[in-house]
């Protein structure tokens, strides 16, 4: 009876391990009868996962039940904690039932219990997590960079591992993606490449594809500080045409505005340590204090609290399912007639 619990809020690593659960079980011939998906939001479709689970697979190879979202290890009613329990024994050998949730098993259910027990005496089953650093935890994020790295068999030095973390943070999916362009770039200019040894990324080329990217985000969040909110929509605009990623675009604003708001609130306070005051703010390149300090000359806190929160409600837009575009032009123009009023 194979059960694999897999959770965290890192989705790309998550999605990643559930695949190649999937690849290692199921035969492709049989896929179509031996692959079932399930969305734990609904009860109804629990209770399904659990009658399906029960059947061995057709034909070779195994089966594989997935329930995204599931609520067996987090919010779980009577009715399905029975139906688990009764369930749970009669998992065939070769049928894999794959729960899956973005949150932290909480170990005082009872059916939390009953999983994690059943994992431990069966050799086949297992329990994974998956949790990205904070966006504060330089350490943890150069790490995670690190990881993808080894996984897709390149390495670069620290700096431009820092660059990645400044522009990229902590977003998984969006270090693979940019590192597997970097990879294809690289093999382009390396002559000497083979594919035994780690392909190194130089630092130039980091600089290239990915810093520049964010510099033109960095740019409009400078527009906003000084309060050129038509001209920084228009450059927003001009991005989202060409195709730049409305959450990168956002997440690289916010990033920016959390960094503004530790630096004026640790100079309130008299600090004057720059390392100590990068690694409060989530900096990577303590330098970088200091050019922070001159955009903030004579900026309020009112002011950088008021982008923070602009930026959090265009971020919560944007994931709703507004347009891009016009989750920017509704928060950054609205806030900008109040003020204007004011």
């Amino acid at each position: 009876m194979p059960i694999h619990l897999i959770w965290g809020d890192d989705y790309e690593a998550s999605n990643r391990k559930i695949q190649e659960i999937i690849e290692t079980v199921i035969d492709p011939v049989w896929k179509s009868f031996n692959h079932s998906q399930i969305d734990g939001n609904d009860p109804t479709q629990n209770f399904k996962a659990l009658e399906e689970v029960q059947s061995p697979p057709l034909g070779s190879g195994g089966r594989v039940v997935l329930i995204r979202r599931s609520p067996f290890c987090n919010s779980c009613s009577i009715e399905l904690a029975n139906k688990l329990e009764q369930a749970i024994k009669l998992i065939p050998d070769k049928t894999h039932l794959i729960l899956n949730n973005s949150n932290k098993p909480d170990k005082r259910l009872k059916t939390t219990k009953l999983i994690q027990n059943s994992i431990q005496k069966d050799k086949n089953s297992q329990e994974k997590s998956f949790i990205l650093p904070l966006p504060w935890d330089i350490n943890g994020q150069r790490n995670l960079v690190k990881n993808i790295l080894h996984r897709l068999n390149l390495k670069m030095n620290h700096e431009a591992i820092d660059l990645i973390v400044e522009s990229i943070g902590n977003d998984s999916s969006l270090i693979n993606t940019e590192l597997q362009k970097l990879t294809l770039l690289a093999e382009a200019v390396n002559e000497k490449f083979t594919e035994k040894e780690p392909l190194e990324i130089q630092k130039e080329l980091v600089k290239k594809l990915i810093h520049n990217n964010s510099t033109n985000a960095l740019e409009i969040a400078n527009l906003l500080l000084k309060g050129e909110r038509i001209t920084a929509l228009e450059k927003i605009q001009s991005l989202l045409q060409n195709g730049e990623p409305a959450l990168r675009l956002i997440t690289t604003l916010t990033g920016q505005s959390r960094g503004w708001l530790w630096v004026h609130l640790l100079d309130a306070q008299g600090n004057q340590d720059v390392k100590e005051m990068a690694k409060i703010a989530g900096i990577a390149n303590p330098k970088r204090i200091f050019v922070i300090r001159k955009q903030l000359h004579g900026k309020s806190l009112e002011t950088l609290l008021t982008l923070m929160k602009e930026f959090l409600k265009i971020e919560a837009s944007i994931k709703s399912g507004t347009n891009p575009i016009d989750s920017f032009k509704d928060n950054l123009l609205t806030q900008s007639k109040i003020l204007t009023n004011n």
